[in-house]
């Protein structure tokens, strides 16, 4: 018998729009990741910081633009205040696989290396839980993002 690794969290939901507009509109990440956002997006190997209040600051590269199939930022920096290795998101990958079918966008959100194992996946699972299926899904949708209940 083989030992599978945790799975990585993995999220999706469907939306009518092209795979397009759901790729514009993962690149407006300030829109819908709402905390303080600097830096670019919208090329590859570009930087961006994220940080929400005192408990999260991230600084990511752009690692892939596929428009309308693929966006993917490599965690290259990581201070997570409310558990004790500050630094479990570091060299994670969060990736956006977007497909067509129906006239519709079918967004597959996983955030690689963010498994059960690490101590942040209960809050950091719940935190992602709302950002793409609540803000991104209603920024694709009324191209207003949801601030957090957090």
């Amino acid at each position: 018998m083989t030992a599978h690794p945790p799975a990585d969290l993995r999220l999706s939901f469907t939306v009518e729009k092209s795979p397009l507009e759901v790729y514009d509109a993962i690149l407006r990440e300030p829109d819908w990741w709402i905390g303080e956002n600097t830096g670019e997006y919208d090329r590859v190997g570009a930087l961006f910081t994220y940080t929400y209040k005192d408990f999260h600051r991230t600084v990511q590269r752009v690692k892939t633009l596929v428009p309308g199939k693929l966006v993917e930022w490599e965690v290259l920096e990581s201070s997570i205040h409310f558990v004790e290795d500050k630094e479990e998101w570091k060299g994670t990958t969060i990736r956006f696989e977007i497909l067509e079918g129906d006239g519709k966008a079918t967004v597959r959100f996983t955030h690689i290396g963010l498994t059960p194992k690490i101590a942040c996946y209960t809050n950091c699972s719940a935190g992602w839980e709302f950002y793409i299926l609540e803000s991104l899904q209603t920024f694709i949708k009324t191209g207003t993002g949801v601030k957090p209940p957090f």
